[in-house]
C-alpha cells in the first residue's frame, strides 16, 4: 500500500480563510492547496494524486456544497472530505458526502481529524 499522502485539499470562499487554514494545515506538518469558490463555481484540480484529504467550508456563498462535495467525491473518490465550518453540527444534507464535521476556531481538533482521516 503506497503511502498517504500529507497534501490536504481547502475549499473556502473567503480568502482571508483560506490563508489562517494554511498557516494552520502547514503548521501542523500538512501540505495545503487550496481553492477558492467563487460564484464562477471550484476550480478543483483534476485527480491530483498528491491529495491525500479534502476539507470544505459549508457556507460556500454561491456555490452550493453539496454540488461541490459531489464534483470532489468524483474527482477523489477515495478522499475523505471533511467539512468545516461555522454552523453548529453537521448539516443533514452533505452528511452522506463527507467522512466528519468540524467547527470552525478549533485548529487542534481539525488537525486531529486530518490525521485519523489519513490514518483510515
Amino acid at each position: 500500500m503506497p503511502p498517504v499522502s500529507n497534501t490536504v485539499l481547502m475549499i473556502d470562499d473567503d480568502p482571508s480563510h483560506l490563508k489562517v487554514y494554511s498557516w494552520i494545515l502547514q503548521r501542523g506538518g500538512f501540505q495545503p492547496l487550496t481553492v477558492l469558490a467563487t460564484s464562477r463555481g471550484v476550480d478543483i484540480p483534476l485527480a491530483d494524486p498528491s491529495v491525500g484529504v479534502i476539507v470544505m467550508d459549508y457556507r460556500l456563498g454561491i456555490a452550493s456544497p453539496i454540488t461541490i462535495a459531489q464534483q470532489v467525491r468524483a474527482i477523489f473518490p477515495l478522499a475523505p472530505i471533511i467539512v468545516l465550518s461555522d454552523v453548529f453540527g453537521m448539516p443533514t444534507d452533505i452528511a452522506p458526502y463527507v467522512q466528519t464535521f468540524v467547527r470552525k476556531g478549533d485548529p487542534e481538533h481539525l488537525l486531529s481529524e486530518i490525521r485519523t482521516a489519513l490514518a483510515n
